[in-house]
């Protein structure tokens, strides 16, 4: 049964809007030149930039020139009405700098290696090599390369259109080695990192906002030929509303390995993509090459609340009189979830990706689902108080 308003106007999605055959019409689009008008060239529906020409363009920032408005409305048009994707070429100018960036990472990886980390949640053992949060140990391990490495136009222009400004970098250092295995397609962050039974619970108009909240990225710190699995992508699959629902089905999984476009990318090009594009890892088949790739998630600076809670400290407070209350006549195991809701945390992220895996494949434990575990499990308030304890270190420590 499809929920709705006594007005017809879809509220909520279920299976049945779910409509493959409207996918494919969306994603039968074609790019009009005439909406791209600065792109150097489109290929595969996707238009392609010059990143010297951005560079030239972007001259003073005391007052935006108009080609960088224009650029960056072209860029804003294609991620959410056009193509959903966009590519940059030779977006690092410095190759030099890039490959003292990768030295570092590579050492990162190294270390973390040597101790039994770097594992990537997303992918089997041993074919992917992850470095989560990978732009904050930069930033420590080399500062002098992380303002070089930032100071980038490209990256600053492409997040300020999606985004606006204010906008917050994360991002992984990701290496597919040779055979590693193509991931089935999916959305992102944050919508992408849950499971289809909270994504009902959500009503439409939510499913349109999200992919608003984050850009999705990847600059190349490799060459990456077709045969070493560039990122398959959907042009035009972001329109799909209830495609964060239809992600995991059989029949869009198909329709995604048919229809889907890779392109080769070269050392320091940038690819941007609206996170709501289906897309996926493909696979590397080559020999002896790692496609090596610093993937980006920017998000919105209003993905913040007015006021600063301890919220830790709210539910060690609250445990022992909600643990009391369950017990009592006349309390509702509904009211328990209302109140867990207006106090503990109920967002998993940011996590520390190193120390909490995902526990249902996608995300970490939320402070809420902790709380109503160790209440359901009767554990005592000091029991709570230290595994609430433990996941607050969890996000603190690296």
């Amino acid at each position: 049964m499809n929920r709705s308003t006594e007005q017809g106007s879809a509220v909520w999605l279920d299976e049945s809007s779910e409509d493959m055959s409207q996918l494919e019409a969306l994603c039968q689009q074609q790019t009009d030149p005439a909406s791209v008008p600065l792109a150097s060239e489109i290929i595969s529906q996707i238009p392609v930039y010059d990143g010297a020409v951005v560079r030239k363009a972007a001259g003073n920032d005391d007052a935006p020139a108009p080609q960088v408005l224009a650029l960056q409305a072209e860029w804003a048009r294609t991620l959410g009405q056009g193509a959903g994707v966009v590519l940059v070429r030779n977006a690092v100018a410095d190759v030099s700098m890039l490959d003292q960036v990768t030295a570092v990472f590579e050492a990162l990886i190294d270390a973390e290696r040597a101790v039994g980390s770097g594992a990537d949640h997303f992918a089997p053992r041993g074919t992917n090599t992850r470095l989560w949060n990978a732009h904050e140990k930069l930033c420590l391990q080399s500062p002098e390369l992380f303002a070089r490495y930032n100071a980038n136009d490209v990256l600053a222009l492409m997040c300020r259109a999606w985004l606006g400004p204010g906008f917050q970098i994360t991002t992984q250092g990701n290496i597919v080695h040779p055979g590693g295995q193509a991931q089935h397609c999916h959305r992102d962050y944050h919508m992408g990192f849950q499971q289809a039974e909270q994504l009902l619970q959500y009503p439409a108009h939510v499913h349109a906002m999200s992919p608003m909240l984050t850009l999705q990225g990847a600059i190349a710190h490799s060459d990456m030929p077709l045969e070493s699995g560039p990122t398959k992508v959907l042009p035009f699959s972001q329109q799909f509303l209830p495609g964060y629902l239809a992600a995991e089905r059989k029949e869009c999984i198909a329709l995604f390995e048919a229809r889907h476009v890779q392109l080769p990318l070269n050392k320091g090009d940038m690819l941007f993509f609206n996170p709501a594009v289906f897309h996926a890892a493909g696979e590397n088949r080559t020999a002896d090459m790692d496609r090596f790739a610093n993937l980006v998630q920017a998000g919105s600076v209003y993905g913040r609340t007015m006021e600063l809670l301890d919220k830790g400290r709210m539910s060690v407070a609250l445990y022992p009189v909600l643990h009391q209350l369950i017990s009592s006549d006349g309390w509702h195991p509904r009211q328990t979830r209302q109140v867990i809701e207006a106090c503990a945390e109920a967002y998993p992220f940011p996590a520390n990706m190193e120390l909490e895996p995902p526990v249902n494949g996608l995300a970490p434990l939320s402070q809420q689902q902790l709380m109503a575990q160790c209440l359901e499990e009767g554990c005592t308030s000091d029991i709570f108080a230290r595994r609430i304890g433990t996941q607050q270190l969890l996000k603190r420590s690296h």
